[in-house]
Protein backbone atom coordinates (compact mmCIF):
# COMPACT_ATOMS: atom_id res chain seq x y z
CA UNK A 1 0.00 0.00 0.00
CA UNK A 2 2.75 2.42 -0.89
CA UNK A 3 1.78 5.87 -2.09
CA UNK A 4 -1.17 5.98 0.29
CA UNK A 5 -2.63 9.43 0.74
CA UNK A 6 -5.51 10.41 2.99
CA UNK A 7 -7.77 13.44 2.68
CA UNK A 8 -10.66 14.37 4.94
CA UNK A 9 -13.80 15.54 3.15
CA UNK A 10 -16.90 17.16 4.54
CA UNK A 11 -20.34 16.32 3.11
CA UNK A 12 -20.26 19.13 0.54
CA UNK A 13 -16.78 18.15 -0.63
CA UNK A 14 -17.87 14.53 -1.00
CA UNK A 15 -20.88 15.58 -3.09
CA UNK A 16 -18.61 17.66 -5.32
CA UNK A 17 -16.12 14.79 -5.63
CA UNK A 18 -18.89 12.36 -6.60
CA UNK A 19 -20.30 14.86 -9.08
CA UNK A 20 -16.94 15.45 -10.75
CA UNK A 21 -15.84 11.79 -10.94
CA UNK A 22 -17.34 8.74 -12.59
CA UNK A 23 -18.47 5.93 -10.28
CA UNK A 24 -15.83 3.56 -11.67
CA UNK A 25 -13.10 5.94 -10.42
CA UNK A 26 -13.86 5.43 -6.73
CA UNK A 27 -15.38 3.01 -4.22
CA UNK A 28 -17.52 4.17 -1.33
CA UNK A 29 -17.09 2.08 1.82
CA UNK A 30 -19.70 2.34 4.58
CA UNK A 31 -17.97 1.36 7.84
CA UNK A 32 -21.10 1.30 9.99
CA UNK A 33 -22.90 -1.80 11.23
CA UNK A 34 -25.23 -3.90 9.07
CA UNK A 35 -28.43 -2.52 10.62
CA UNK A 36 -27.24 1.07 10.08
CA UNK A 37 -26.39 0.30 6.45
CA UNK A 38 -29.81 -1.32 5.92
CA UNK A 39 -31.51 1.78 7.38
CA UNK A 40 -29.93 3.90 4.65
CA UNK A 41 -26.67 4.41 2.80
CA UNK A 42 -25.19 6.32 -0.11
CA UNK A 43 -26.07 4.66 -3.41
CA UNK A 44 -23.22 2.47 -4.62
CA UNK A 45 -21.62 2.17 -1.19
CA UNK A 46 -20.31 -1.18 -0.06
CA UNK A 47 -20.68 -2.30 3.54
CA UNK A 48 -17.44 -3.11 5.35
CA UNK A 49 -17.94 -2.62 9.09
CA UNK A 50 -15.06 -0.87 10.83
CA UNK A 51 -14.44 -3.84 13.12
CA UNK A 52 -13.80 -6.04 10.07
CA UNK A 53 -11.72 -3.56 8.09
CA UNK A 54 -8.23 -4.70 9.06
CA UNK A 55 -9.05 -8.35 8.27
CA UNK A 56 -10.57 -7.44 4.90
CA UNK A 57 -8.11 -4.87 3.52
CA UNK A 58 -7.32 -7.16 0.60
CA UNK A 59 -10.89 -6.65 -0.65
CA UNK A 60 -10.33 -2.94 -1.26
CA UNK A 61 -9.59 -1.82 -4.82
CA UNK A 62 -6.03 -0.69 -5.49
CA UNK A 63 -6.73 1.11 -8.76
CA UNK A 64 -9.42 3.51 -7.50
CA UNK A 65 -9.87 6.07 -4.77
CA UNK A 66 -11.46 4.52 -1.69
CA UNK A 67 -13.79 6.74 0.32
CA UNK A 68 -14.72 5.63 3.83
CA UNK A 69 -17.68 7.00 5.71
Amino acid sequence: MANTEFTNLNADELREYMHSHQENEYQLIDVRQHNEYQAGHIAGARLLPLGELSARLSELPVNRDVIFY
